[in-house]
């Protein structure tokens, strides 16, 4: 089994548009989900939003054996001081290729990336509860820096 990540192509936007659905309808349900769905997670038309990460930021892919399995995407956010960070929007692999190395082959990308890019850092997201996202981000040195709360005010 060959895993592959690299930077997408506009090729590659139909198919990271298909798992970017995927990503959204699967964590829209969890706790946090339907907020982050409407404030975080991208902006239909989806292919259009992706097409602006990968002409502004970084919007990768990972194959197995040559099949796109997942996707990542990263915005530069400048902070005050003119420092640049690195905001990973979106990393999603399916299902059915978790757990043999897909995520770390992307996140590995954005990393370089990001420091090719002069980034003091790397931020993301992971939805409260999502133990195996957080636990994710913490094998590549990602720790908590802020949380954020909510209270809904409808029934």
């Amino acid at each position: 089994m060959e895993i592959n990540a690299r930077p997408a192509g506009v090729a590659d936007l139909g198919e990271v548009t298909r798992l970017c659905a995927e990503a959204i309808d699967e964590l829209r349900p969890r706790r946090g989900g339907a907020v982050w769905s409407q404030r975080e997670a991208r902006a239909e038309p989806l292919d259009a939003s992706l097409r602006e990460t990968m002409d502004a930021g970084l919007l990768a892919v990972v194959c197995i054996d040559g099949t796109t399995v997942g996707y990542a995407g990263v915005d530069l956010v400048e902070l005050h001081d003119g420092s640049v960070l690195g905001q990973v929007t979106d990393i999603y692999v399916a299902p059915d290729a978790r757990g043999v190395g897909c995520g770390e082959a992307l996140l590995g990308l954005v990393e370089g990336w990001c420091t090719e890019q002069g980034c003091i850092g790397i931020d993301s997201i992971a939805l409260p509860g999502d133990r195996e996202t957080k636990n994710f981000f913490e094998t590549f040195g990602l720790t908590a820096r802020a949380l954020r709360v909510h209270r809904s005010l409808q029934d």
